[in-house]
């Protein structure tokens, strides 16, 4: 099994198969809740293709043996309409992070690790295009199941595992879940940079 993280643009179709929805006509978020929702439903899948069709692309798209398996939204937290007007997710300072805000891995591919694949593919992208900071807000789940829907958000122990460490708490929940800023720094221009004791980040 071959798995490898490559960047969404110029690979709509792969972020379709994996945001799309299962059948034609039918609605879908098309991962455009925080970038813009108000884009109508009709109009996110050209929405996304346009984002695909320009440098650096909305995210990173994993594959398995060259077969599209899971995505993770990154870009920078600037380019998110919802994080500019957030009330609940703080912004902790004048830089403009590289925000991780959804990871999906496709039915038929879960339980392989592909999350923690994704979320290390997704820092590398944003290290390769000279971020400084990458966040996260994930959901706080102490060992316990998360469901779907705020598990696209990630978990807290996923990004700790990853080398971010929580930076400051938000007042948004997922259900009953508590929600985390967290970060990792990699330095000026995306050079890695040493936090404390803790390597990576």
């Amino acid at each position: 099994m071959t798995t490898g993280v490559r960047p969404a643009a110029g690979r709509f179709d792969d972020l379709a198969r994996v945001v799309g929805p299962r059948r034609q006509g039918a609605g879908a978020c098309w991962c455009t809740s925080y970038r813009d929702a108000r884009v109508p439903n009709a109009e996110r899948p050209a929405y996304m293709s346009a984002r695909c069709d320009t440098e650096p692309g909305p995210g990173v798209l994993v594959h398995v043996d060259d077969e599209v398996a899971g995505w993770c939204s990154v870009a920078p937290r600037s380019t998110y309409r919802r994080l500019g007007r957030s009330r609940t997710i703080p912004t902790l300072d004048d830089r403009d992070p590289w925000s991780v805000v959804c990871l999906v891995v496709r039915a038929g591919f879960r339980r392989r690790g592909l999350m923690h694949v994704l979320l290390a593919g997704a820092v590398e992208h944003a290290r390769a295009h000279g971020a400084q900071v990458v966040e996260g807000y994930p959901v706080e789940v102490a060992g316990t199941r998360v469901d779907v829907v705020p598990g696209y958000v990630g978990t807290v122990e996923l990004f700790e595992a990853a080398g971010f460490h929580r930076a400051a708490p938000t007042t948004a929940h997922s259900g009953h879940r508590e929600r985390w800023v967290v970060r990792r720094e990699l330095g000026e221009a995306g050079v890695p940079q040493v936090r404390g004791s803790r390597p990576g980040g």
